[in-house]
């Protein structure tokens, strides 16, 4: 058989009788779309071993240092025997002293397609493009052979790039993925597998009468070691129990915890957790429950195999600080629940300063751990169910262990007013309470759906340093960051006792430098008794309000939180009106009603929920620039904007919550969303893609909170044709702008010499773009991405000191990245016009040539400068007929 004939080498190589990985003969599971796996391998040493089905085997290679989502990442594949398909479920210890001898771990797995025809001609040519959708790998790829690595007919070592698009990431340089130590098939850590421990993996590729039961363990020398167990069981006169599904375990729990529609799947290592928009007031009335806000450490305990862990809020594991709660998870099935941990004081109620110093002495058997929600139950994800459902299915777990005592406590909800609720809990004393939409899902980042009053007010500061007199401790110094860099706030110069004072000296010393880590005007001055800190250090305080400057009134010092990193702690005030927040009379050109936010909000036929939500804290003029602001500007400059994007793809950077929120994503089109949007398939792609093809469309992206647009290239209405080249000079931070102006000047020449057109506008970042529309009958994106390639190149070429092709960070010092890499069928780039998720709400300006001088300053463009500016400018004049034919340009290049 063909089959057996491209499995001999890895036949051969293994005795079946001394390893449990499969032999290539039980029958896989039918699919109408070719599969992949990676599997972690720790044989001689660490690497990665990808896996493609293609004419009915995976044809394998083994990534010496894994698979990166960096594109400036080049990781060697040496290419191995071909596997059987049933490999793609094998997870478990191969002997040591055989073939591979080792620990194997399901990393990732999932769904490819190739990118570039044949896939096996791809492969004999030497050059394989394809698109993952795994759980942790997506996007496109492409697998290169090296040059003279294919002689006799043997074929050796590759090269797995990834190719830029939305899901590259040029910090990751392969470790952010790599870090990740849960099988996506069975949740289990490498460790854990080598001790043949925990669950197996959930089938993937075999037939269910195939696949390992559920609670099956790969033992490294007896195969599925539970399930002989059971058959000896069995035979010695009783019966296997028969194992329940997860959906059949919730259907006997009692009703009221029974979420509907779980969703069964393997739990994840870590859930990002669902967080509160600061209100100054708690809402009424409506589909709303409301909690006891706790003063504590936000943690997520997950249990799995009886055992439990402690997460913190970015996910890092705090179990050795809490040992008594994880102890008293052990009775839990296997679980994520959300909440907090909290020291009581004598009357029950939380005291942060108290947890502090449980945690500082190493004395935590006392603390509680609040749970609110659950997320994962018994394989069930219940993030889609709604709130109240998944607060029963809480309450009834933990039912059995809701004594005073118990360390592992539900958190009771109140069905009454908010504002009733606040003003008991401000009497109490209390930190305030946690409003919640009993119908939400649960939603990670920062959503509308859960919101915070709080009683007294408090915040996180950034500590830059202390003060001392004569010697003996005075005050600390705070801050915030605003726009990246660390602003003054005040000096928190109460609630230290001497006891807080000796635990927090070292630390502080642990963290001091020479230098002022503040910025900007209100930055204090050196005095003889300031000591600057390394802005890593968070502290928790009590304050009376902000002052008319910006700074804390009245802050005392509560403790350190060691739980949140110090970048993410910005300046938090609660929502106010929409009259506090409306533009200015005369601003924008929206058809709205603009008197305090009153009425229906209305743009270009679109209605605006929450209009006055800022988006941007200011535009640099210490204002807001709310949704109103948004739609208002992009019905100003839509007209202009649309011939650019109109029947091309368009992948949208939605920020719902502002730029500080939380930040993704959107290329195709979702359930619910506005019938203004046009969609188009592209060819490799299932779903359709969205676009922007009418001014109207631009007032639903403001609506649904979209601040940035990327559109494709290619020509409208026909993506897989080049329609424009897109080259980004990216500089690096030691490099002048105006030498960024001259680079432009030099590829406008190189672009004119080859008899192409070239157009020029700001990034809304550091950089520049510099654009050639082009006619490119017959010629595809390879073509295209080489020519653009090419031109590059001979520029680094002549001027190597001041450009580079390659992504490479060490390299870049003193040096501008020619990045060329966005004119491929799927690469985008920043539309014109389109504003950025940055501070001071950037623009992407076109610019006529005459502005591209050594002065120009990109921050000029913002959402409220440009609809002024545009009127009076001709930049890209002649624009839309401007394309000439890059074969030319190819030949004119080449000569």
């Amino acid at each position: 058989m063909v089959k057996d004939t491209k499995l001999a080498a890895y036949t051969s190589r293994r005795d079946f009788q001394k390893t449990a990985e499969p032999k290539g003969d039980a029958p896989v599971r039918k699919s109408d779309v070719l599969r992949f796996v990676v599997q972690r391998h720790d044989a001689t040493r660490l690497h990665y071993d990808l896996r493609l089905e293609l004419d009915g085997v995976f044809k394998s290679w083994a990534v010496t240092k894994g698979p990166s989502l960096n594109p400036a990442d080049k990781r060697l594949a040496v290419e191995v025997e071909d596997h059987p398909l049933g490999y793609g479920d094998f997870e478990g210890t191969i002997p040591h002293g055989e073939y591979g001898g080792g620990t194997v771990q399901l990393f990732d797995r999932g769904a490819w397609e190739p990118e570039n025809g044949d896939p096996a001609k791809a492969l004999a040519a030497g050059e394989l493009k394809f698109a993952l959708a795994g759980e942790r790998l997506k996007g496109s790829f492409v697998l290169v052979r090296l040059k003279h690595d294919r002689t006799r007919g043997k074929r050796t070592n590759w090269l797995l790039i990834k190719h830029r698009d939305d899901y590259a990431n040029d910090e990751d340089e392969g470790g952010g993925i790599l870090t990740i130590d849960r099988s996506v098939a069975s949740g289990r850590a490498m460790k854990t597998i080598a001790a043949g421990k925990g669950k197996a993996p959930t089938p993937f590729m075999l037939g269910k009468d195939k696949a390992p039961p559920a609670d099956a363990v790969w033992d490294s020398s007896e195969g599925r070691a539970e399930e002989e167990r059971a058959k000896r069981e069995t035979t010695k006169g009783g019966s296997a129990p028969k194992p329940q599904s997860p959906k059949q375990k919730l259907a006997a729990s009692p009703k009221k915890s029974s979420p509907r529609k779980a969703a069964e799947t393997t739990m994840p290592d870590f859930v990002a957790p669902q967080l509160c928009a600061a209100v100054a007031k708690p809402p009424g009335a409506g589909r709303w429950l409301h909690e006891i806000k706790f003063d504590g450490y936000r943690m997520q305990l997950r249990v799995e195999g009886s055992r439990g862990a402690l997460r913190t809020r970015t996910g890092l594991d705090w179990s050795d600080k809490f040992p008594a709660i994880v102890k008293a998870a052990r009775g839990l099935p296997d679980a994520i629940l959300d909440g907090e941990v909290v020291a009581l004081d004598g009357e029950g109620r939380p005291d942060f300063s108290a947890l502090q110093a449980a945690l500082a002495a190493g004395k935590t058997e006392a603390l509680v751990y609040f749970a609110f929600d659950l997320i994962f139950l018994e394989g069930a994800d219940l993030r889609e169910q709604p709130l109240a459902e998944r607060k029963a299915a809480l309450e009834a777990l933990l039912a059995r262990r809701r004594t005073g005592k118990a360390q592992i406590r539900y958190v009771e909800h109140f069905d009454s007013k908010g504002p009733e609720l606040f003003a008991s809990a401000r009497d109490m004393g209390l930190e305030g309470i946690v409003s919640k939409r009993t119908d939400a899902r649960y939603r990670s980042g920062r959503t509308d759906s859960w919101t915070k009053a709080k009683c007294r007010a408090g915040h996180e500061v950034v500590l830059g340093g202390w003060t001392d007199t004569g010697g003996k401790f005075r005050s600390l110094v705070g801050g915030v960051f605003r726009d990246g860099k660390l602003a003054y706030v005040g000096r928190i110069g109460t609630g230290f006792s001497q006891t807080t004072i000796e635990r927090l000296m070292p630390k502080l010393k642990a963290h001091a430098r020479q230098t002022s880590p503040f910025l900007g005007a209100n930055a204090p001055p050196r005095a003889k008794t300031m000591h600057w800190l390394e802005p890593k250090l968070v502290a928790e305080i009590e304050f009376a309000g902000w002052s008319s400057d910006g700074h804390v009134r009245q802050a005392a010092f509560k403790g350190l939180r060691a739980d949140k990193p110090a970048a993410e702690v910005a300046a938090e005030a609660p929502a106010v009106s929409a009259a506090a927040t409306a533009p200015p009379a005369g601003r924008g050109t929206s058809k709205a009603p603009a008197k305090g936010g009153r009425g229906k909000v209305v743009v270009m036929g679109v209605t605006l929920s929450h209009p006055d939500k800022a988006l941007w804290p200011d535009a640099g003029d210490a204002t807001p620039v709310t949704k109103r602001d948004l739609a208002t500007y992009l019905e100003a400059v839509g007209d202009w904007m649309l011939p650019h994007l109109e029947g091309r793809p368009c992948s949208i950077i939605r920020a719902p919550d502002g730029i500080a929120g939380q930040t993704f994503f959107q290329r195709h089109a979702m359930a619910g969303g506005s019938d203004l949007f046009e969609t188009v398939k592209v060819l490799g792609d299932h779903e359709p893609y969205l676009m922007i093809d009418s001014v109207e469309a631009l007032a639903a992206v403001a609506q649904m909170g979209g601040l940035e647009l990327h559109p494709a290239n290619g020509v409208p209405g026909d993506p897989l044709e080049p329609g424009r080249l897109v080259f980004d000079l990216d500089p690096a931070p030691d490099v002048a702008f105006a030498e960024v102006v001259d680079a432009a000047k030099d590829l406008r020449e190189r672009l004119n010499a080859c008899g192409l057109e070239a157009f020029c506008k700001t990034t809304g970042g550091k950089g520049l773009h510099v654009v050639t529309p082009i006619i490119a009958k017959d010629i595809d994106w390879e073509a295209a991405k080489g020519f653009a390639h090419d031109l590059c190149v001979a520029l680094e070429r002549d001027a190597p000191t001041r450009f580079l092709t390659k992504a490479s960070k060490a390299a870049r010092k003193g040096r501008i990245y020619l990045d060329y890499l966005r004119n491929d069928r799927i690469a985008t780039a920043v539309a014109v016009l389109s504003p950025r998720a940055r501070p001071h709400a950037p623009v992407s300006m076109p610019l006529t040539w005459a502005q591209v001088r050594a002065d120009l300053d990109p921050a000029r463009y913002t959402v409220r400068s440009v609809p002024a500016l545009l009127k009076r400018s001709k930049a890209w004049a002649g624009y839309a007929e401007a394309s000439r034919p890059l074969a030319e340009a190819i030949e004119r290049l080449k000569r």
